[in-house]
């Protein structure tokens, strides 16, 4: 009796200090902002909390976009068992003890158990073999969430016995609306307290939480909370006051996730489009986010061999000057040295001829027989190697007119092959009309 007594006051005690955006989670769908693409009426995900006939499915996109919510709410709907769980906090001694309660309540009474798995990219391989029966059996009807790409970090056979629903971030207008919604309710926001927040205020919450609905609410919370009332009673938030409580853009951006591949392609595809303006986007995004510097200077290397290449051969020099730069100077000022290899490279005339070449000449190691070293072309530094009739008819370049003579460096079978061809951009046009030159060069040995 004592017991229930404290676990009563327990709850009402949390509820009152639960934070506004927990005490804000709609508890329907009608009350739910945003992802109008999978929640919209008449879209499958809406239909199926409707009519109460969820399969196991799994909610994957960043932070604050509503996976939890949406959990909440189909637990509201739902006339199944639901249980949640936290792959962080819980086991496989906490998955047996769900799948056992499940099997007795489909048994005695025929209802079903949904099982929200919350963060499931946080279970490893065996936790989720160890699900996985039960899912392919129906024992239990699966919901994941998890903020990372589920084709990377669950299971190909959970994701195959699942519907994937990717929740986008919201919008400022729908982030403004839930503020709003926040400021109006008398139930479980501000509702029945005298506040005023400028437009200006909202709007800055909206944009900076950048898609994440909590943060908003949070900054909310805070203002509410530290700003003093004025003489009249009324707690007035301005733009100055929201500024203190989000000092900095949130950014998504996990260096192991989506995210973090996503931006350095996108950052990658504008050097390589010639769009220095776009590159400099990224970067900024990347070193806000608080990438590693030397693995930007990487990428900024290997582009510099990749898609610059022979059309400014010093494209490769500056790379890997400015990746020692970095290593050298550090964060925050080697910004200012990847600035200036960043606009370079974008700018540089571009070429992937050589990296084709060698992809070309791969293709035909690997898928065709491999063949000897002409006998002109081997060594003769080795014990009897001339015997072998090594070197013999090997006809030396710099004993000829431009240090040059046609003689045959491929091997019998791939004679004709051709793999180079320079393209006509910068310095690789030179390098083509000088390789045109020579073929065209009457041989003459020199004096």
């Amino acid at each position: 009796m004592q017991n229930s007594f404290f676990e009563n006051q327990f709850q009402s005690n949390r509820k009152e200090s639960e934070p506004l955006a927990q005490r804000m989670r709609p508890d329907t769908l009608d009350e739910f902002v945003g992802q109008p693409h999978i929640l919209g009426k008449g879209k499958m995900l809406y239909r199926m909390i409707e009519a109460d006939k969820i399969s196991s499915i799994i909610l994957y996109g960043p932070a604050g976009t509503g996976k939890t919510t949406l959990a909440h709410i189909i637990a509201n709907k739902t006339q199944s068992e639901f249980v949640s769980l936290n792959a962080v906090t819980s086991g496989v001694k906490e998955l047996k003890e769900v799948v056992d309660a499940a099997r007795k309540n489909l048994g005695m009474y025929g209802k079903r158990t949904i099982l929200f798995l919350d963060e499931i990219h946080r279970f490893n391989k065996a936790q989720q073999d160890a699900l996985l029966p039960f899912v392919e059996d129906g024992t239990v009807t699966l919901i994941g969430a998890t903020t990372e790409n589920p084709y990377f970090e669950v299971n190909a056979a959970l994701i195959s016995r699942s519907t994937i629903f990717a929740l986008q971030p919201l919008s400022t207008e729908e982030i403004e609306t839930v503020i709003r919604h926040a400021l109006a309710d008398k139930q479980k926001g501000y509702g029945n307290y005298p506040i005023d927040i400028s437009q200006e205020a909202v709007h800055y919450w909206a944009d900076t939480a950048n898609g994440d609905v909590r943060i908003a609410l949070n900054a909310l919370e805070l203002a509410f909370l530290t700003t003093p009332k004025d003489k009249d009673g009324v707690i007035s938030v301005s733009l100055a006051i929201a500024e203190e409580t989000i000092q900095k853009r949130a950014v998504k951006y996990d260096k192991n996730g989506d995210a973090h591949y996503d931006t350095i392609s996108a950052f990658i595809k504008s050097m390589r489009g010639s769009d220095p303006d776009a590159a400099l986007y990224w970067l900024a995004k990347m070193l806000y986010a608080g990438e590693d510097p030397k693995f930007i200077a990487r990428r900024m290397v290997i582009f510099a061999s990749e898609d610059v290449s022979n059309a400014d051969p010093y494209a490769l020099t500056l790379a890997v000057s400015v990746f020692r730069a970095v290593e050298i100077i550090g964060m925050p000022e080697c910004r200012i040295n990847l600035a200036h290899g960043v606009t370079y490279l974008a700018c540089a005339p571009k070429s992937n001829a050589s990296y084709m070449a060698l992809y070309a000449a791969t293709d035909d190691v690997q898928k065709k027989p491999t063949a000897p070293v002409p006998f002109h072309l081997r060594s003769t530094g080795h014990k009897g190697s001339k015997n072998l009739g090594n070197g013999v008819g090997y006809l030396y370049p710099h004993s000829f007119e431009n240090h040059y003579v046609e003689q045959q460096y491929l091997p019998d079978e791939f004679r004709n092959a051709h793999y180079y061809f320079p393209s006509n951009m910068g310095c690789e046009a030179k390098l083509d009309a000088y390789l045109k030159s020579l073929k065209k060069q009457k041989p003459s040995e020199s004096e």
